[in-house]
């Protein structure tokens, strides 16, 4: 946008002059409009919803293209000094998100009184009329070259998923859960509180008389919680992962110690609870941009996976991802492109996995790769580069090439997106919870909740046990 906007009086004003603008109808687009508005039709929100009534997805206002005109008169044409009197409208079609629509006005009378009408119209990208109309306003009788304003930043948070989960998990029975060597205020007070919202039931299991300390330092009521007494970290690995095998638990919950540590006593051959799954980590986001959970894998675990940990890697995101809910998650494989090129292995990884869900190697969910990060969560980026694809745009998991590209991913939308970001292990016999200094209450509740909806879903049969 100019710096400065300057408008046209009525005495320069000419028959035939004409103006128009660019703008995409993006989802933040859509959320403010149906914020100022008032306007909370289900069509405009729910994706389902509009889907079940015929159309491509949620669908924009149409009083959104006349919001359109209504900027071109203000900002352009006549611009500033305009008052508008008067505007007919008829809509030809929906707007859909991503869609580029292209306003334009043009005077075709001048009357009395400083009074201009203007024929307006809005085509969409394919040229398509969107709305065509008349408006009359009456145009300014001063030359006026105005500095813009600063509009003030919004931040469009869609949904708070999170509340959603807890919503879901508060009526489940608790689920028994080991929490292995609680012995920092952090570990202690995530798993009390976790507790406290009725999501587990606690078996804290470390030094005894550590455990009672820090929860007296730091006023942590234990409510009763079972202690398990052993003598140090790695003795409470071994005893956690009993319990596990044992079954007077199902979850594990990391505390203060090494998550190696943990996993260390999860995969021993011997006394673990391995199964023949890899096990990898997945990062729950809610990202105040995206309109859903977005689900990343593998940035805790797996450093390199070669193709057959991403097998299991995508199908134990999937697996939760249908614990949220979603029955067809739609997984996108990430790279630096969306071609198949044999010189960067993460696409070759990325059209193998694709090949092996169409083999049943890989199910539950759809797969598409390889994509770049912008395809894979922004419907223009992937109509522009015309992928035609159920999965670019809407993705529900991504899959990261490696641990680096999964880490720095996902710790970019938290430190610049605001986002908040739960996490579990997943492709041991039970979720494995893994907290982190840096959590907030909120996120180490939401991983909690994560593992007790996953454990209740593996209890009513919903996704098969891997095998041991």
């Amino acid at each position: 946008m100019a710096d400065f906007l300057e408008n046209r009086t009525y005495d320069e004003i000419q028959l035939g002059q004409t103006a128009e603008l660019q703008r995409t109808l993006n989802r933040d687009d859509l959320a403010l409009f149906s914020k100022v508005s008032g306007d909370l039709n289900p069509i405009h929100m729910d994706e389902e919803y509009a889907r079940a009534r015929g159309a491509k997805g949620v669908v924009g206002h149409s009083l959104w293209a006349t919001g359109l005109i209504s900027s071109l008169l203000a900002n352009v044409l006549p611009g500033p000094g305009t008052v508008y009197r008067h505007q007919d409208a008829e809509f030809h079609r929906q707007i859909y998100v991503g869609d580029t629509l292209t306003a334009k006005v043009k005077v075709v009378e001048k009357l009395p009184e400083r009074l201009i009408q203007l024929d307006c119209s809005v085509v969409n990208q394919a040229g398509e009329v969107v709305m065509t109309g008349r408006a009359v306003v009456i145009a300014p009788g001063e030359k006026l070259r105005i500095e813009v304003a600063d509009l003030a930043d919004v931040s469009v948070r869609h949904h708070d998923s999170f509340a959603a989960l807890f919503d879901k998990v508060r009526p489940l029975a608790p689920i028994p859960t080991a929490v292995v060597h609680p012995v920092d205020e952090v570990s202690l007070a995530g798993a009390m509180e976790a507790a406290e919202a009725t999501f587990i039931a606690p078996i804290l299991v470390g030094p005894e008389q550590r455990i009672r300390a820090v929860a007296e330092e730091h006023g942590i009521d234990l409510g009763g919680a079972e202690i398990i007494d052993v003598e140090h970290s790695h003795a409470a690995a071994a005893r956690a992962v009993a319990l596990i095998r044992e079954g007077a638990a199902e979850i594990l919950m990391k505390g203060s110690l090494h998550t190696d540590e943990v996993l260390s006593a999860v995969l021993d051959k011997v006394n673990g609870i391995r199964t023949e799954r890899r096990v990898s980590h997945i990062f729950v986001m809610d990202v105040p941009t995206y309109p859903k959970l977005l689900l990343i894998s593998d940035a805790a675990v797996n450093i390199a996976p070669d193709l057959e940990s991403k097998r299991h890697i995508c199908q134990n995101a999937i697996d939760l991802a249908r614990t949220f809910g979603v029955e067809r998650p739609k997984v996108a494989i990430l790279s630096a492109v969306e071609t198949v090129r044999p010189k960067i292995q993460s696409t070759l990884d990325a059209a193998a996995l694709c090949k092996m869900a169409d083999r049943g190697q890989i199910t539950g969910g759809v797969l598409d790769g390889p994509l770049a990060m912008d395809n894979a969560i922004n419907l223009e980026a992937a109509r522009i580069k015309k992928i035609d694809s159920p999965v670019a745009g809407v993705a529900d998991v991504l899959i990261a090439p490696d641990l680096e590209a999964g880490n720095i991913l996902a710790k970019q939308l938290i430190f610049l997106a605001n986002a908040e970001a739960a996490g579990i292990v997943l492709g041991a016999r039970v979720p494995i919870v893994l907290t982190s200094r840096a959590d907030s209450v909120r996120t180490r509740r939401a991983s909690a909740a994560t593992a007790v909806l996953h454990a209740h879903a593996v209890r009513q049969g919903l996704h098969d046990k891997p095998a041991h």
